[in-house]
């Protein structure tokens, strides 16, 4: 015997019997869906229609068994039903036996067999649901099902999360909300849960229409479970599918203050796409979002990830503009300046990506002070974290060394005192990134030169010559080598027998610790430009190592020498003319 004839063989009598009780009846017709959504899965014809026959047969089915953990005196309602809908069933059950058989007379008639069957079974499922939303099922009454552990089959799983939908379906308050606790909880506990939160029908769809609930408790239990679905890159979609965006800011805009978060949270990750952009800020979100961003009352946690919104919308150009024209950047600024790290990160991030690439935004933050913000952050004198002064560092690189008009400010501000103290001072992390950034800024203007050199910059570059780090040591000698280009700066560096002399020491050709041979010569190159220079590398003992180098043919050290030698030529002839 084959499966489907044990399909076939297993349905229950067709006549419910008089003398039962509404609860063995009940029983009867649930057995009897069992059946036939097992029966249903055979079936190879019409998929489409009897993909919509089998959901309403599971919604039934999950009715109905939320119906038979009632009491019996609370269920009557139900139990008037349960004729009507076995006879559907039955009629169901046969057209799927004559679709599995192929014995149907014709396709047009089985379509509107089928077209009739599924108007019937979604009739009594409204029907069940409106007998429900009066409070019908009640906690006391409920058959709780443990919760399948670590490690458990997709199957045990599946189960009880349709027992978690029927409980949200037709529980009444205290059911519903305890339901969404139990969800969210499996969720953080095992990831897998979303895929199969995913996979039930109508769990994502009962999620989106909670959060227009009226019960606060069901709205932030909701919010709290879609942000944790939307965490997963592969299901954002099935969200977006489902209608998620205006309800979330529905929810930004009247909800409660945990609503909002989780509201946010959600939007948040959604928003990482650009294409859900549009969406968004069609619904009003990006108004909601700077609403909340400038009220007084709203809290780290719920102004933290609208910020994270309105920074993944700006690179939208049409929704940056309209953020500008609504204030957005002085907002920012201000926010910069709050007490609360994660808004302060999420300010910072924001300022950096709206004026990503356009000056006159750059311009705009400057003059409302945004500069003037971030430096207090990088200050020594204040007590900020490691992490939000590299933050602070990194937005004003971005936003200033493009423009020459904003290093003059920030010269004047006093940035490089600020830098110079973290390459002196400060913690390896940071200390690394100053001096990233100290090297960068030597490059963008003969004024940035003089103001490093004046305020001691090159003693401490001369220090990283030595560094363990390639890079670091690449970084100190390029800077030093921009550095000494300045006619000022020269001078104060011969002044200093010992830089010279290690500058020379490091071009052994057989010391392999040393920095970039390149950028090394080219400072000695500059030193050349003036007399002190000239005597000082002349006479000091490593002079060899340069002479070893260019023996070795390498270009800049016979460069090196040659201007050596001719300068050594010119004092001989010199000292003969003057005899």
């Amino acid at each position: 015997m084959g499966d489907e004839d044990g399909i076939r063989d297993s349905k229950p009598e067709q006549n419910l019997p008089e003398t039962s009780t509404g609860s063995s009846t009940l029983r009867q017709v649930i057995e009897f869906l069992t059946s036939l959504i097992s029966l249903s899965h055979s079936v190879r014809v019409f998929a489409a229609k009897w993909q919509v026959i089998r959901k309403k047969l599971e919604e039934l089915h999950s009715g109905l068994l939320a119906a038979e953990n009632c009491d019996s005196c609370e269920n009557s309602s139900v139990f008037a039903l349960v004729p009507v809908i076995f006879s559907t069933v039955n009629e169901c059950y046969d057209l799927a036996r004559r679709c599995v058989d192929l014995s149907y007379s014709g396709k047009l008639l089985m379509q509107s067999d089928l077209d009739v069957i599924c108007a019937k079974l979604d009739r009594h499922v409204r029907k069940l649901s409106y007998i429900y939303t009066t409070g019908t099922l009640t906690q006391r009454y409920a058959l709780v099902v443990s919760r399948p552990g670590l490690g458990a089959c997709k199957d045990d799983m599946k189960f009880y999360m349709r027992d978690l939908l029927t409980r949200m379906k037709v529980g009444d308050l205290v059911m519903k909300r305890k339901a969404l606790i139990n969800l969210h909880e499996v969720v953080v506990e095992d990831e897998k849960y979303v895929k199969v939160i995913v996979e039930v029908n109508d769990i994502v769809n009962m999620l989106v229409n909670f959060l227009d609930s009226p019960e606060v408790e069901i709205q932030e239990e909701s919010a709290k479970v879609v942000s944790l679905i939307a965490g997963f890159d592969c299901y954002k979609g099935v969200l977006i599918g489902a209608g998620i965006i205006a309800p979330l800011i529905r929810v930004l805009e009247c909800g409660s203050d945990l609503g909002k978060e989780g509201a946010a949270r959600c939007l948040q990750k959604l928003t990482e796409n650009s294409d859900n952009a549009w969406s968004f800020s069609a619904h009003g979100g990006v108004t909601a979002l700077l609403k909340i961003c400038t009220s007084d009352d709203c809290k780290g946690e719920l102004v933290g990830p609208a910020c994270g919104v309105l920074r993944n919308l700006v690179g939208v150009e049409e929704i940056k503009r309209f953020m500008i024209e609504e204030g957005a950047v002085s907002t920012f600024i201000k926010l910069v300046k709050c007490k609360d790290e994660g808004i302060q990160v999420n300010s910072i991030e924001f300022i950096q990506n709206i004026a990503s690439g356009d000056e006159l935004i750059r311009q705009m933050v400057i003059r409302e002070g945004g500069i003037r913000a971030l430096l207090r952050l990088f200050d020594p004198k204040w007590s900020y974290s490691c992490k939000i002064r590299q933050i602070a560092l990194r937005a004003i690189e971005n936003i200033c060394f493009p423009s020459i008009s904003s290093i003059s400010t920030l010269l004047n501000c006093g940035f490089v005192d600020q830098l110079l103290h973290y390459i002196r001072n400060g913690e390896v992390s940071i200390q690394e990134l100053a001096l990233k950034v100290a090297f960068r800024l030597c490059g963008t203007s003969e004024e940035a030169k003089k103001a490093m050199g004046d305020a001691g910059f090159m003693p401490e570059l001369v220090k990283f010559l030595n560094a363990k780090s390639f890079e670091v040591r690449e970084m100190a000698a390029e800077a030093l080598s921009g550095l000494v280009l300045v006619t000022k700066n020269r001078k104060k560096f011969v002044q200093d027998d010992q830089n010279i002399a290690l500058l020379l020491q490091l071009l052994d050709p057989d010391e392999r610790n040393s920095g970039n041979k390149k950028f090394l010569i080219s400072i000695l190159m500059s030193l050349t430009n003036c007399n002190s220079g000239r005597k000082r590398i002349a006479s000091s003992g490593y002079l060899k190592n340069i002479e070893k180098l260019a023996e070795a043919e390498v270009c800049d050290a016979k460069r090196l020498v040659r201007r050596l030698n001719k300068n050594r030529f010119r004092l001989m002839l010199s000292g003969i003319w003057h005899s």
